[in-house]
C-alpha cells in the first residue's frame, strides 16, 4: 500500500462534515487487484478480500448476468450508485463485449478520483482493458458518451439525494459506502427513489445484507433475496421490482 494523494473534500454527508484535507491511498486486495483506502476513516472502496472478485460476484453475476439470462432486454440500462474507481463499469463493459449486447450505463459520483490515481489502479491491466479504464475516467461528465457500439456511459457528478431522472433502469448497482458510514444513503426515501427508477422486473443488487436494509427494501415494495456473499461476507441482497 502506498499513499498517492491528499484530496480536499467538502462533504455534506456522514463521511465528511466539513471541508478537510483527506488522504487517499492505493491498497492491494487479496486477489491482487487494487482498491482505494481512506486511511483516516478506515474505509476502502472495495472489499479487501478482492476488488475484482467482489464486483464480479455481487454486481456482474448476481445483477447483470442474472438479468441478461432471465430477460430478453436490449439495450440493458444500468444505474450505479458510486462510480468510484470505475471497476463495476469496466466489468460491465467487458461483459457487453463478451456477450455482444448493448449497455447504457449511468453512474453517479459526487467526488471523482484524480487522474493520477486512476493510473495506479491495476485491474485494467488484469482484465486486459487498460485503455478502456482510462476512457471511463477521462470521458466528459454530464453527457452520454458512446465508448463503442456496445457501451454508452453517462457520468453524473451529483448527490443521490438530489438526483431526479425519468429514465427507467433494468439494474441498479447500489455500491454506496456502508450504512454505518453513509446512513443517509440507506433510508426508506432513497430506496423508494430506487424503486421508482427501476423498470418492471428490474433488480437492485448490493453487497450489504443488514437486516435493517432488507426490511426497508421490503417496506417500499421490493421482493428481496438474500444470496451468498463474497469471501468474508456471509450474504448479499438482490431486490426485485
Amino acid at each position: 500500500m502506498f499513499v498517492v494523494s491528499f484530496v480536499p473534500l467538502c462533504e455534506t454527508n456522514s463521511l465528511f462534515t466539513s471541508c478537510e484535507m483527506t488522504k487517499r491511498a492505493i491498497q492491494i486486495t487479496n486477489d491482487g487487484s487494487t482498491t482505494i483506502l481512506l486511511p483516516e476513516k478506515g474505509i476502502t472502496y472495495h472489499n479487501t478480500s478482492g476488488a475484482i472478485g467482489e464486483s464480479m460476484h455481487v454486481f456482474i453475476d448476481a445483477g447483470l448476468r442474472y438479468v441478461h439470462t432471465s430477460q430478453n432486454t436490449t439495450p440493458i440500462h444500468i444505474f450505479e450508485m458510486g462510480f468510484g474507481t470505475g471497476l463495476n463499469a469496466l466489468l460491465s463493459w467487458q461483459f457487453a463485449l463478451q456477450n455482444q449486447i448493448s449497455i447504457n450505463y449511468t453512474a453517479l459520483e459526487l467526488y471523482p478520483i484524480l487522474p493520477e490515481e486512476t493510473t495506479q489502479l491495476n485491474f485494467g491491466k488484469q482484465l486486459q482493458m487498460t485503455k478502456e479504464l482510462q476512457q471511463l475516467h477521462s470521458c466528459e461528465w454530464e453527457k452520454a458518451v458512446v465508448l463503442d457500439k456496445y457501451f454508452t456511459l453517462i457520468k453524473l457528478q451529483q448527490s443521490l439525494l438530489e438526483l431526479t431522472t425519468n429514465q427507467q433502469f433494468h439494474i441498479i448497482y447500489f455500491d454506496a459506502f456502508a450504512p454505518n458510514d453513509q446512513p443517509e444513503l440507506w433510508t426508506k426515501a432513497i430506496f423508494e427513489k430506487m424503486y421508482q427508477m427501476l423498470a418492471p422486473n428490474g433488480v437492485l443488487v448490493t453487497y450489504c445484507s443488514k437486516g435493517e436494509v432488507k426490511r426497508t427494501l421490503k417496506t417500499v415494495g421490493f421482493t428481496v433475496e438474500r444470496l451468498p456473499g463474497f469471501a468474508n461476507k456471509w450474504h448479499m441482497l438482490r431486490a426485485s421490482k
